[in-house]
């Protein structure tokens, strides 16, 4: 096994353990750390024909323990947060946002990764518009999932939602991964390049 992935697979597995002790809310952590539970094993089933650049693998790693830290406190209840808000006289604990931001900005660099490498999108002055696009639409459609989980499950997914009593929680949502998306398309583009260049030379050896 690639080493990188055993570091990988190792650092998650460990988070999810932790995470799994005595979470605030049981419901609440399975549905907070889903994503991971089902993208761990969808990446290990493509990851020899399809290996993700090392700068993929670790933002995947800060998303997944960014999800699963939120899943055992709860987002609301995250300690980072509730230091922030008292630090910042915040009326809220954000920690969500973190959360929103990463959920554009990592998908951009794996929807950018992808469309480099199975499209004819190099080089074309569309391909950060259309990364953004893919973000956007990754978050609108977990917005309408958080949507019918509470609708289906009531008092029990309010965690899960995690609004806090803001009624333009779910816009300021979308627009903390709009600018995650766009942040990773101007500010990693470059970075994300050399880490491609480093892969093709190491699957060519």
């Amino acid at each position: 096994m690639d080493r990188r992935i055993f570091i990988f697979i190792a650092f998650v597995i460990a988070a999810l353990v932790w995470s799994a002790i005595s979470p605030h809310d049981r419901f609440t952590w399975f549905l907070e750390v889903s994503p991971v539970l089902v993208a761990l094993p969808a990446m290990l089933a493509t990851q020899r024909r399809f290996p993700l650049s090392t700068l993929a693998l670790v933002l995947i790693a800060v998303h997944a323990l960014i999800l699963i830290v939120g899943g055992h406190y709860t987002y609301a209840r995250v300690p980072l947060g509730e230091w922030a808000q008292s630090w910042f006289g915040w009326t809220r604990n954000d920690y969500d946002k973190i959360g929103h931001f990463a959920q554009g900005f990592v998908p951009a660099i794996l929807a950018r990764e992808v469309l480099l490498r199975v499209s004819p999108l190099r080089g074309s002055r569309w391909l950060g518009p259309l990364v953004v696009c893919v973000c956007l639409a990754i978050s609108a459609s977990y917005e309408i999932v958080e949507w019918l989980v509470a609708i289906s499950t009531g008092t029990a997914a309010d965690d899960f939602l995690g609004t806090q009593g803001d009624v333009w929680d779910t816009q300021s949502d979308m627009a903390a991964a709009l600018i995650g998306a766009v942040a990773a398309v101007l500010l990693f583009s470059r970075v994300h390049d050399r880490s491609l260049r480093r892969l093709r030379i190491e699957s060519s050896i």
